[in-house]
This record gives structure tokens, sequence and C-alpha cells, in this order.
């Protein structure tokens, strides 16, 4: 059949096709009505052979949705978010609704504008990273109509429900810790990026654990841009090099913590001993390393799985509070000493 380029294939292209009345067509692609196994698979063969894509933007005027779930997060170059949305994916992949994904920046004016676009096409469901949003943002998934899911951070007031680990709290673990082992002297590396609450919190959380034990912090460094090996070795030389009476290092990532470790080993420093290392992720793309950096599992792609259920409506609240927390989990690794007796 020779048809004129760049034309839309239609039900009818199908029904000539497969010798099949377009009201049938149309039943066996929706997957409706009462039609013979046989004239069902002669319906897909044909739709299949021609390459023949539903148009779902036509099938949504009646419900006024679309089978895609809008998932939105800052970047796709921090690993953190994949494997958040490996999550999302293995649960919507048993269902009808797809993930369609958006990226920010972490800038909340790019989110706002990326917001707007998704939801002009009135999708399913709402996942996106964080809580702290614009106004206007916030707004627009208050009244979107359907589900919404902020994902990876329970440290506020979601808009309608809220799935992942507390920040805080897993930065006040590592402080107990950090001091629970003997270290005094401690160093905090983080990122200037504005717009990573999460890694903010970690860090509030864990000076207030060393306060509570007498333990003030003694050097801090940011740095801007992404994370990296590199930028863990030069952000760990510069430190060490002006503070050099520092007794543990806590990275906000375990990219610059992996570049850290690499940095004191090739120094010959008492990784473990007299100087201990601490990230945040647990990465497994890590598990390489000449020592098993110390880390916390943020339990990113439970989350997503859990967000998806709730997107999908299979996901039961244990009460009123929609926020659904979980436990981040300390690995101490090779990098910090044993807890004093």
């Amino acid at each position: 059949m020779v048809r004129p380029p760049n034309r839309h294939l239609t039900l009818r292209d199908v029904s000539e096709e497969s010798g099949v009345s377009e009201m049938t067509v149309s039943r066996v692609l929706r997957n409706r009505g009462d039609v013979s196994d046989k004239t069902r698979a002669k319906v897909i063969e044909a739709a299949k052979r021609l390459g023949y894509v539903p148009n779902k933007i036509a099938g949504a005027l009646a419900s006024n949705r679309v089978n895609l779930v809008a998932v939105i997060v800052p970047s796709l170059s921090n690993l953190v978010f994949p494997e958040m949305l490996a999550g999302v994916d293995e649960v919507l992949a048993t269902t009808s609704l797809q993930p369609v994904v958006g990226t920010t920046s972490y800038d909340p004016a790019k989110e706002e504008k990326t917001l707007f676009e998704m939801l002009s096409w009135r999708p399913s469901g709402v996942i996106i990273a964080g809580l702290e949003h614009t106004d206007a943002s916030r707004a627009m998934l208050a009244n979107c109509g359907v589900p919404v899911v902020e994902v990876m951070d329970v440290d506020g007031d979601p808009v309608d429900a809220a799935v992942g680990i507390s920040h805080w709290r897993a930065g006040y673990q590592v402080g107990t810790e950090i001091a629970e082992r003997g270290y005094s002297r401690v160093g905090i590396l983080g990122t200037k990026m504005d717009g990573d609450h999460r890694a903010r919190k970690r860090i509030e959380g864990l000076e207030r654990a060393l306060s509570e034990a007498g333990i003030g912090v003694a050097d801090q460094m940011a740095y801007s841009g992404l994370s990296g090996f590199a930028k863990g070795r030069e952000m760990t030389a510069a430190m060490l090099e002006r503070t050099p009476d520092l007794d543990f290092l806590f990275y906000t990532n375990d990219l610059t913590g992996a570049g850290g470790l690499l940095y004191a080993l090739e120094k010959g420093l008492d990784v473990g001993g007299n100087l201990g290392l601490a990230g945040f992720n647990a990465f497994t793309l890590l598990d390489g390393l000449p020592r098993k950096l110390a880390t916390v599992d943020s339990r990113r792609r439970e989350a997503g799985q859990v967000a998806a259920r709730i997107i999908a409506g299979d996901h039961v609240f244990d009460s009123d509070d929609r926020r659904v927390e979980l436990v981040p989990t300390l690995l101490p690794g090779d990098t910090m000493r044993d807890r004093l007796a």
C-alpha cells in the first residue's frame, strides 16, 4: 500500500490493512469490547506492520487525561536521580502509565516552567523531587487534579504526598556516629547550589548532633558545579592544607567523598584511624575502591517505587499524614574507626 509521505496513519489504514471494520479496530486497540482472539491478532499484526501509533491526545479528550506521569528531577547527571527513576519505571511498567522526565538544573524558575509545560499535557500524576518550590509551582501542584508525590525528602509540608528519608535525621545520625567513634575535629565538604535543599538539611542535622556532643565544625568548604572524584580530591587537599589537624571529613555526596578517599590514601594518611571519612548516598559505583567509603543508604530506588505505587493507586497510607518516611542506613565501611568502649 503506497501512501503520501509525512501523513499520520489512521484507524482506516489499519482497517484496510487488516480487512476489519474501523469500529472493531478501535475496540482492539483500546482493548475494549468482545472481539475474537483471531480478529484481535489480525488487527494487532496489521498495526505493527504499518507502524501505527494511536492518537492518545484524541482519546484523552473525553477523560481530559493522558496515561503519562510527569517526573521532574533536578538533574540526570547526578547519580541520585536515575536510581530513583529506575524505581518509578519498575512499578509503572506493570501499569498502563508511562513516565515522562523533565529536569530543572536545581533552578526554581526552570522547575516552574517545566511543571507548567508538563501539566499542560494533562498527565495522570506528578512525581517531583523535593518539597521546596516557588509559590506558583506549589499552586500548580495543588490544583492540577491528579495525585502528586514529592519524592526523596519528608522534611516539610507536602502538597499531597511525600516519600523519602529525612535528610536532617540522616545527617544527625552521621554526626552522632562521628562523636561516638571519638572524632572531634570535623570538616564538612558540601555544595554551593542553593537548590540542593537535601544536602543543606544533612549538614544542619550533622551540625546539631556534633553540637550536642560538644563538638564544633572546625572547617567547611563548598563547591559549585557537578560532583566528581576530581572535585573531591581538590577540596580535600585544600581543606587539609589549611586545617591540618582535622580528624574527620564529611562529604555530602559519595563522588566527592571517593575523590577525598583516593587523595588520602595516595598521601599515606591513616584512613579509618586517625582520619575518618564519610560520604552520602551509597552509590554501588564505588564498590571497587581500595577502601569501602562510609556512607548512608538513602533508599532512592525504594522511594521511586513507593511514589509510583501512590500514583497508580496501589499504596495504602497508614494515617492521614500522607508522608512515607523511609529509614536510611549508615554503612561504616572501612573509613571510620570502631565506636569507643
